[in-house]
């Protein structure tokens, strides 16, 4: 009896499991991209070049995308690299879906997290929570090496609206080009007015 009990209750789970599981949930799990699994060196990846934009008219900052949906097709994480030069910032802005983890490999930055300001050096983490705002400058007198690490995608694709592939030619954005890009991208990166 007590047997029974068991593999009627297994059955049981089993059947909802089956139909809870909608045609498009195993429809998208087999049209997923297979995670890959990498190994880069600090200069491998996807090499990107920032375009200017209105407000920041200097384009040539780099930054390469390491693990994201397209490389590696991570379906959770984002991970990127870039150079904060000395006397530039990363101007006051907020991810609305996703956490964020900044981790200064050198240098010296002013940290402007929500409501805390703190000067930080080399080895410094910052943990910067869903929506909240954030902006770092560079006060020393090197140029700062960032890791960051994204819990989800989005970002990834606004840096890649506002950037080419290193070598391809780099044309300025227009300010139609720059709030369209915003407009795109509102779900995944917002910049606060000045």
């Amino acid at each position: 009896m007590r047997t029974s009990n068991i593999f009627t209750g297994i059955c049981t789970i089993l059947l909802c499991v089956y139909t809870s599981t909608s045609p498009a949930q195993t429809s998208r799990k087999t049209t997923e991209a297979k995670t890959v699994p990498l190994i880069l060196g600090k200069a491998e990846g996807e090499r990107r070049v920032v375009r200017g934009w209105p407000g920041h008219p200097d384009p040539g900052e780099s930054f390469i995308l390491k693990v994201d949906p397209k490389n590696g097709a991570s379906s959770h994480l984002v991970f990127l690299t870039a150079s904060l030069a000395p006397g530039k910032e990363i101007v006051t802005h907020r991810h609305p879906d996703a956490d964020e983890i900044l981790f200064l490999q050198n240098g010296t930055a002013r940290v402007h997290l929500g409501d805390i300001v703190r000067d930080v050096h080399a080895g410094a983490t910052v943990f910067i929570p869903a929506n909240t705002w954030i902006a770092v400058s560079n006060i020393g007198s090197d140029s700062i090496e960032l890791l960051s690490i994204f819990s989800a995608p989005g970002f990834e694709e606004y840096m890649r609206a506002g950037s080419v592939r290193e070598g391809e030619k780099n044309v300025p954005l227009s300010p139609a080009d720059d709030e369209e890009i915003q407009k795109q991208h509102s779900h995944a990166v917002v910049y606060k007015e000045p």
